[in-house]
């Protein structure tokens, strides 16, 4: 119970997890908003403006520097991790949305006519550049404002 509590109290985590809550809620918003209705997949679905994965792992980075030290350790370990994770999300995941795109279309060409129900590849799983760094200065700036 107690280490429960103590977790609790964790900073580092929670701002983390709030920059990302803060970055899925604002692509909600941006669905309402685009789409005039409302979708829990933008929720909890991947891709989109701004990317959730850079904003928790930009915040927990930053989080990691202020409380530790911007030339700590943990910083550098963190800050790899941050990059792998940006790389992955703009650069991997952007390329196989863009590949399920491609699928999707030879699929539909393959198919026309015909009445298959197959599912389509989920096309938007990567995020662009912009959104990757939205996303990015989303978790810096929660993770400053939520600095004790």
């Amino acid at each position: 119970m107690v280490h429960l509590i103590e977790f609790s109290k964790n900073y580092i985590f929670w701002t983390s997890v709030a920059a990302w809550v803060i970055a899925q809620t604002i692509k909600v918003a941006l669905g309402i908003f685009r789409e005039r209705r409302f979708n829990f997949r933008w929720f909890v679905g991947t891709g989109g403006m701004p990317s959730s994965h850079a904003a928790g792992v930009s915040s927990l980075a930053t989080s990691i520097g202020v409380t530790y030290g911007f030339d700590s350790a943990i910083f550098a370990i963190t800050l790899l991790f941050t990059l792998i994770v940006l790389f992955d999300a703009q650069g991997v995941r952007h390329s196989a949305g863009r590949q399920a795109e491609v699928l999707n279309k030879m699929l539909d060409d393959i198919y026309w006519k015909k009445k298959l129900d197959e599912d389509q590849l989920k096309e938007f799983i990567g995020h662009t550049p912009v959104e990757v760094l939205a996303g990015a200065a989303l978790g810096i700036l929660v993770s400053l404002l939520l600095y004790k």
